[in-house]
């Protein structure tokens, strides 16, 4: 009888662990800024990003700055009209708090070189909806596929039903 409650209990904390989504909260994203670097296949190879993401940006300070610029300027690299400028510290926080496209340069010189940032900032898709009553027996197949309100209800079936072996 102990390991049948000992196993439910931990069927339980493993299918509450796994109904968690994937992205409900701020991700931090961390960005090594350096020269000599695509950030064009950077930004292709993190995205999706979404509003209330936090860009963390690193650098090596007197070499490299964080930049936020218009679109005309990151297509020039010019930052004479920046709409932010951060030089200070060796790091930057941002946060993505619309959803909208950023732009990011590095006024050191570096922007040509592919030391610039688009970031395209999207709303975080809504939440899957849970199973139907009628679809009960398809639940774990469908927490399989991604659901995760499928994956907890699948889980808590469980262990009712091992309760009920106890």
């Amino acid at each position: 009888m102990g390991r049948g409650r000992a196993a439910a209990a931990l069927l339980l904390a493993f299918a509450a662990c796994a109904a968690l989504p994937a992205t409900t909260t701020a991700n931090k994203i961390t960005i090594k800024w350096e020269p000599n670097t695509n950030y064009t296949v950077w930004e292709e190879q993190h995205r999706p990003f979404y509003k209330g993401d936090w860009l963390v940006f690193y650098y090596t300070p007197g070499q490299a700055d964080v930049v936020q610029v218009d679109e005309a300027g990151y297509n020039k690299c010019d930052s004479s009209h920046a709409i932010y400028n951060y030089s200070k510290g060796r790091n930057f926080a941002f946060e993505l708090n619309e959803t909208k496209t950023y732009y990011f340069i590095c006024s050191y010189g570096y922007c040509f070189g592919g030391m610039r940032l688009a970031i395209k900032a999207q709303k975080l898709p809504p939440p899957s909806a849970p199973p139907s009553a009628s679809d009960r027996s398809g639940a774990l197949a469908a927490a399989f596929a991604g659901s995760h309100a499928a994956a907890l209800y699948a889980a808590v079936a469980v262990l009712a039903a091992l309760l009920r072996m106890v």
